[in-house]
């Protein structure tokens, strides 16, 4: 933890969203400092260790600001309704914009000036925009009033943004994650102490978009293990970070092997259509260009009979063309060779469920006691279920005789690497490539299973 020193001792802290989480955090951090504490939520009611509400605002001088208030819904464009749109831009970037406006003037009179976004840095990979448009858009504003206020008033307010490297433990958490998620998250304080650490800076420290575990590194701070709910439990990648090795294995296996293999298999459809349009096209140029016109009858008559032998012998034209032109296809065809493997054939799903089905066991049952249904797009897809409720466990295809307690969507693909090992449930669903409905924190339960599996996938 990062030891207090005195360095906000007076200092005014104006903070949005303070009634619990982040804010209240970084507050209560604050306050320890001897820091006076202006707290703006929908809480009105004065708090036991914080010394104002939201009307006292106005009376106080203001030497920091935290625009910490922030709205979610991760849902994409079709299944975002307008008024949520609404309040993510109202609350995210139109609340950081107008407070930040209304604190500048009295922030520049100070001679600490600080103002804090908890917002992201500018990450423009369209997987984070792809599952939740409206909020990555909404909360990107907050980051943009960090990179525009950062340079208008250099040198006079420090604008920094702060961002958690990992998944931190609120409210807004266990409403997403449900019961459970807990254990993969780190607690509040550390954003708390991240947060001190840029308070203490001069003014000169501005326009930085920093990750919380960085600049405690900083400070000193080796053990992070202090911060985690569950020291030594996996913890969940923050959304809007690409720097985790699974996201960047993700994106090139997305962007990269896939599409290559199939276009590959897309040429060699094209240049076997290509192979037998040319042999079609050779009869018209003999009815074209003719020395002999009187008998035109007699010319078509023979050009009906070879086109059987035509037909007949496909594999014998084909064959010494692929011969004559090796030169764009000797260098595909070991790598599509080497690459197909890779991706699942037909049955690999089956293949995976039996696996599974050979996995299961009364303990791991009463352990998870959950219904999955897996809705699977691609070969060997369709609806399949996984009970893990009934005495020994249940694997099929169809939708379970029990309601599913979670629905999972995804490509058969990406179904067979989760369950083998090479993509993490948690990178498939923060990209896009898991869709989730139901209780999360069921469906975080099912990853313990994967893990007892990767070795037989």
């Amino acid at each position: 933890m990062l030891p207090n020193t005195g360095k906000l001792a007076g200092c005014t802290v104006f903070i949005t969203g303070a009634s619990r989480g982040i804010g209240k955090a970084i507050a209560l951090k604050a306050a320890k400092d001897g820091a006076n504490i202006v707290i703006a939520a929908k809480t009105t009611q004065k708090h036991p260790k914080l010394l104002g509400t939201i009307y006292t605002a106005a009376e106080e001088r203001i030497d920091i600001l935290v625009n910490n208030a922030s709205a979610i819904s991760l849902t994409n464009t079709l299944d975002t309704p307008t008024k949520r749109v609404d309040l993510m831009m109202n609350v995210n970037t139109r609340g950081t914009y107008l407070t930040s406006k209304a604190c500048i003037p009295f922030l520049k009179k100070s001679k600490v000036g600080h103002i804090l976004n908890l917002s992201p840095p500018l990450n423009l990979n369209p997987l984070w925009f792809k599952q939740h448009c409206a909020y990555t858009i909404a909360k990107y504003g907050m980051s943009m009033c960090v990179l525009g206020m950062a340079e208008e008033f250099r040198g006079e307010i420090a604008v920094n943004a702060l961002w958690p490297r990992t998944a931190i433990h609120t409210a807004a958490m266990d409403m997403l994650g449900g019961s459970g998620v807990e254990n993969q998250c780190r607690k509040v304080d550390i954003i708390a102490d991240a947060a001190y650490s840029i308070f203490k800076r001069p003014k000169s420290f501005t326009g930085n978009f920093i990750i919380d575990e960085n600049i405690l590194k900083e400070e000193g701070i080796k053990n992070f293990d202090v911060y985690a709910i569950a020291p030594g439990h996996p913890l969940l990648p923050d959304f809007f970070l690409d720097e985790h090795p699974d996201a960047v294995m993700e994106e090139k296996e997305s962007n990269d092997s896939v599409p290559e293999v199939k276009e590959e298999k897309l040429q060699l459809q094209e240049e076997s259509q290509l192979q037998k349009q040319p042999q079609l096209q050779e009869q018209p140029q003999l009815q074209e260009k003719p020395q002999l016109q009187e008998k035109p009858q007699l010319q078509e008559q023979p050009q009906l009979q070879e086109k059987p032998q035509l037909q007949e012998q496909p594999q014998q034209r084909e064959q010494p063309q692929l011969q004559q032109q090796p030169r764009p296809r000797q260098q595909p065809q070991p790598f599509v060779q080497s690459m197909l493997p890779q991706k699942p054939h037909f049955g690999a799903v089956e293949e995976t469920f039996r696996i599974v089905k050979d996995s299961l066991s009364d303990e791991v049952v009463r352990a998870t006691q959950a219904v999955y249904q897996f809705e699977l797009s691609g070969e060997d897809g369709g609806t399949w279920f996984l009970d893990l409720k009934s005495k020994g466990g249940k694997v099929g295809h169809g939708e379970p005789s029990d309601r599913a307690d979670v629905v999972m969507s995804m490509a058969t693909d990406d179904f067979v690497k989760m369950f083998s090992g090479k993509l993490k449930p948690t990178m498939a669903f923060m990209s896009g490539k898991l869709k989730i409905k139901g209780n999360i924190a069921l469906a975080i339960k099912l990853e313990k299973l994967m893990t007892q599996m990767n070795s037989r996938l």
